[in-house]
């Protein structure tokens, strides 16, 4: 008997020990670098975090005997703060994954620290192409949309149907650029003419001058190279001069379901806009949404959609290899295809490409919505390999032709 309550202990202090050895293991933590406050907010922000935190809490709260924790910080869309926020969560907070990075400029910025470092950083938010081109690195991945998708989605079915001159109000930094830059070919290459082009700056408020060159310039669609705050107020304002009435198309390049609800039906009715994801695709997006609505009060947009899927796949990644080491974790992303709310059959390619269906939609007529948030009217659906930039013309040091 004695023997017998000897083994019991030993049984009992060895669980002990195993359990008191998972508590003592650090959390592993992500680190989200948003625009919380300023005019991306609606688009990643609050609800990029709680997508995060909504992924985490799916997973099981936990992964290899670690607690997932979920951090987030604004950027007040500052490179400068972006990266000096990376280098912070990498060093000093212990983040081992950092995800969306809203707006380029900061992406661009805070991918150089994370590279420095070999540290994965996974993009939903930003849409510059040098992402998975100039800028890519072995753990990095671009996850929702870039400006390559966004262009060659929406200018090609704009000049297909006789929209083939067009002038460009651009946002002047890297994704706005990019943005101009990948729709002029689109343009050009299926036939189309530029007349011109104005950029304004970051977080603009007063768009008329810009309008007004752009009517003056006659173009039958005025694309919109921007994003957030800056397409709502260029849409808006495009409605006060008329711009609509006289005849000429506007064009967002890169519009979410958060900035059609801001211009209203009533003005955005008839824009062609390409998305990633919209919520009443299916049953599936239409549960996952009310379950973000039910948090939110509002459905979520593609970039949120996005930060959910990416890191639950960084998780799952992390739960196959049995390990955080960033090489082990990137091998098993890019070898395991994405079957999620967000992506069915999508695959990170070498140079951090995620590759997935994008849409095609056009804005309904208020007459033709039944109820808020009820946008958009699916025109067509892309395949990855035809929307996005192609291996073949990548840029990134990475990609071996």
């Amino acid at each position: 008997m004695k023997r017998v309550r000897t083994v019991v202990l030993a049984t009992a202090l060895a669980l002990a020990a195993t359990a008191a050895m998972a508590q003592s293991k650090p959390p592993l933590k992500l680190g989200g670098i948003l625009d919380m406050s300023g005019l991306y907010a609606d688009i990643t922000g609050p609800g990029a975090e709680m997508a995060a935190r909504m992924a985490a809490e799916d997973f099981g709260g936990e992964v290899l005997g670690r607690k997932i924790e979920i951090l987030a910080a604004d950027h007040l869309n500052k490179a400068d703060l972006a990266a000096n926020i990376a280098r912070d969560m990498i060093d000093n907070q212990g983040v081992e994954m950092i995800y969306d990075v809203a707006a380029s400029a900061t992406a661009l910025a805070a991918g150089e620290i994370a590279k420095a470092r070999n540290k994965i950083i996974m993009f939903s938010g930003p849409g510059s192409i040098r992402l998975s081109n100039e800028a890519c690195g072995p753990y990095t991945v671009h996850y929702v949309f870039d400006t390559f998708a966004q262009a060659n989605v929406t200018g090609l079915a704009a000049v297909k149907n006789g929209l083939d001159s067009w002038f460009f109000i651009t946002a002047d930094y890297a994704f706005g650029q990019d943005l101009e830059k990948d729709t002029t070919n689109v343009v050009l290459k299926s036939g189309g003419k530029v007349l011109g082009n104005v950029r304004h700056p970051l977080n603009s408020s007063d768009f008329s001058s810009y309008l007004l060159q752009a009517q003056a310039s006659k173009a039958k669609v005025i694309g919109l190279a921007n994003a957030g705050g800056d397409t709502i107020n260029t849409i808006k304002q495009a409605a006060e001069f008329g711009v609509m009435k006289g005849g000429q198309k506007i064009s967002p390049l890169l519009a979410f379901v958060t900035d059609i609800d801001s211009v209203g039906l009533e003005t955005a009715q008839g824009l062609l806009l390409t998305e990633a994801w919209y919520w009443d695709l299916n049953d599936e997006t239409r549960a996952f949404a009310k379950r973000f609505a039910d948090r939110i009060k509002r459905p979520p947009g593609s970039a949120q959609v996005g930060v959910y899927s990416s890191v639950t796949h960084y998780l799952k990644a992390v739960k196959a290899a049995g390990t955080t080491d960033p090489a082990a974790v990137m091998k098993i992303m890019k070898e395991t295809p994405i079957n999620d709310v967000f992506a069915k059959n999508g695959r990170i390619r070498e140079d951090g490409r995620m590759v997935h269906d994008m849409y095609l939609f056009e804005v309904k007529k208020p007459s033709e919505s039944k109820a808020r948030w009820d946008d958009y009217r699916l025109l067509a659906t892309i395949p990855g390999n035809e929307a996005f930039q192609s291996l073949e013309l990548s840029r990134c040091p990475l990609v071996k032709k």
